[in-house]
């Protein structure tokens, strides 16, 4: 079903035919079709639909639509979504939420869930213990195989997953995993001690989100286990949660890359002013930054006066300069974020991006050499003294562009606040004083 179809039979009220055809649908696209009809008529859509299906589709609802529907169904709709959402998904929809509508939500919670989302709220915002789950299977380690698998036949239902089983002692610390199909093949007179793996990766309840999605993408984990500073067992983050992170954490990247303060609301929902507000304080840093690479202009007023046609080099220098930085960084950034690179790395970074820039720097000046005496008509001293600047700028910008993003990492500073316009602004700089200083001495003046 399209969006043209669902309006048809909404138009021509065949609501028998239209719930059978969503309800043929998978969850995620239901919401996404309910998403762009107007609040109304997406909560008369959302009755319609089964209870079980409709929880399902409510947690894949905007913040915004959620925010909608919790506002207009009963008390007893509501209690039924609550009672039945998963604990994350509750979890991560009261943190989005306004004070009205999370007492609203906890109200019909239950007094031991309660108490667990306080704990939950409690944890940092972007931790490991903020987007785990307490819908895990656990098992002890006496239990044969057959209890196990009638463990889960029993409580499964209930829970995020049960292809990756956790086994903990009478203190809830962690002993062992143990793989839904381990179990199935297995003997079922067999303890589960006897097969349960011992060599568990496990994140701690305050690590950061950026750290667990790493170890996912290594591992190629569904789930992974969370642990308090006791290791005992605290809750699990499944694949679907940290899919989000990354996509949360790529996007800050990109935006901080392009020198703009993150944000986590769609671009066309996000009104102008709030867009403008993350836009203009970098805008007005990096402005202010470029008052130095004037300053050094004005510095060296005399040598442009000399040899005026040296101004007309100066952009192709700092774009250079600024361009061959952002290739460093940008994949600097990408190391660092993927776990490819790391801080004791620096020295075999710097020497690596050392000798690229050494070939790259020397092809490009000599490009330029013959392309500026050749088709400018410029003295060959001229010539001589552009492409040697740009050769040295190349190679200062290159270093400038690899370690800044690990000095950041270093004083846990976001790296991608060292990408972009902020490499750029420094480089512009530097490139200038070395064509000046060079001007200087090559030509005498």
């Amino acid at each position: 079903m399209d969006e043209r179809r669902l309006k048809e039979l909404i138009e021509e009220k065949k609501y028998v035919t239209l719930k059978k055809e969503l309800e043929e649908l998978n969850q995620v696209d239901i919401a996404e079709l309910l998403e762009k009809l107007d609040v109304y008529t997406a909560l008369l859509i959302f009755r319609m639909l089964s209870k079980d299906l409709a929880v399902e589709v409510f947690s894949h609802f905007s913040v915004e639509q959620q925010r909608n529907i919790i506002g207009l169904v009963t008390d007893k709709e509501l209690k039924y979504i609550v009672e039945e959402l998963f604990f994350d998904d509750m979890v991560d929809i009261i943190e989005e939420m306004p004070a009205n509508i999370v007492k609203k939500i906890l109200k019909h919670a239950k007094e031991e869930e309660r108490s667990l989302i306080n704990q939950f709220l409690k944890y940092p915002p972007e931790s490991a213990g903020s987007i785990m789950t307490i819908e895990y299977v656990d098992l002890k380690k006496h239990m044969t195989v057959g209890d196990a698998l009638n463990h889960i036949k029993k409580t499964g239902l209930d829970k995020e997953t049960v292809y990756t089983c956790y086994v903990t002692d009478e203190n809830r610390k962690l002993e062992g995993i143990i793989s839904l199909r381990k179990l199935v093949i297995s003997d079922e007179e067999k303890t589960i001690e006897d097969i349960m793996n011992k060599d568990v990766i496990y994140v701690h309840t305050h690590d950061d989100q950026e750290t667990v999605a790493n170890i996912f993408k290594k591992y190629g984990f569904l789930a992974l286990p969370v642990v308090d500073k006791e290791d005992r067992l605290t809750g699990i983050i499944t694949v679907d949660d940290i899919m989000d992170v990354i996509e949360q954490e790529n996007t800050e990247d990109f935006q901080r890359m392009a020198a703009m303060a993150p944000s986590e609301e769609k671009y066309l929902d996000t009104d102008i002013l709030t867009l403008a507000k993350h836009r203009i304080l970098w805008l007005l840093v990096l402005m202010i930054s470029a008052t130095f690479t004037g300053r050094i202009i004005m510095k060296y007023e005399g040598v442009l006066q000399t040899i005026v046609v040296l101004t007309a080099f100066i952009p192709m220098l700092m774009d250079t300069g600024g361009n061959s930085g952002n290739q460093s960084s940008t994949l600097i950034i990408r190391g660092l974020a993927l776990g490819e690179i790391e801080l004791k790395d620096a020295g075999k970074v710097l020497w690596k991006e050392f000798r690229i820039s050494v070939i790259v720097g020397f092809m490009l000046a000599v490009i330029n050499f013959f392309r500026i005496y050749l088709f400018d008509t410029v003295g060959p001293l001229v010539a001589f003294t552009v492409s040697i600047t740009l050769f040295l700028t190349v190679i200062i910008s290159k270093g400038i562009g690899s370690l800044l993003p690990m000095a950041a990492k270093k004083l846990n500073i976001d790296p991608a606040i060292m990408a972009g316009p902020l490499i750029t602004t420094i480089v512009d700089a530097i490139s200038l004083i070395l064509y000046f200083k060079i001007a200087t001495l090559i030509l005498g003046i």
